[in-house]
């Protein structure tokens, strides 16, 4: 069976939250656990008005991107509920490709 990985392109996440939303009830999580978690990022350039807001998703330890889930063929809980559909679900492999042509991106595989 082929190795299987989280991709998430930064460029596109609004931080919505969808994706935290959607693991905590899929897992059942209460308080701050979760098994990603979306950061906001603001960097000021050298004038005032110079400022950009950034939303990071990342992978936590509690994540097993959905096991149960992907089990039954089903994409990951955040994957699914991801509104800029910025995330995807498959084979390492395919998703290396896909971080090929997309700068702003990460992968994660918690095998």
């Amino acid at each position: 069976m082929a190795r299987k990985a989280l991709f998430i392109e930064y460029d596109y996440c609004t931080g919505c939250h969808a994706c935290e939303v959607a693991c905590k009830q899929e897992h059942n999580y209460d308080g701050g656990r979760c098994g990603i978690k979306v950061e906001e990022v603001v960097t000021v350039g050298t004038k005032e008005s110079d400022v950009n807001v950034s939303f990071m998703p990342y992978t936590t330890r509690f994540c097993d991107l959905c096991a149960q889930r992907t089990a039954g063929g089903e994409a990951p809980a955040c994957v699914k509920h991801c509104q800029s559909r910025c995330m995807a679900y498959g084979d390492v492999a395919a998703m290396a490709k896909m971080m090929e042509k997309t700068p702003k991106s990460a992968i994660f595989s918690p095998q």
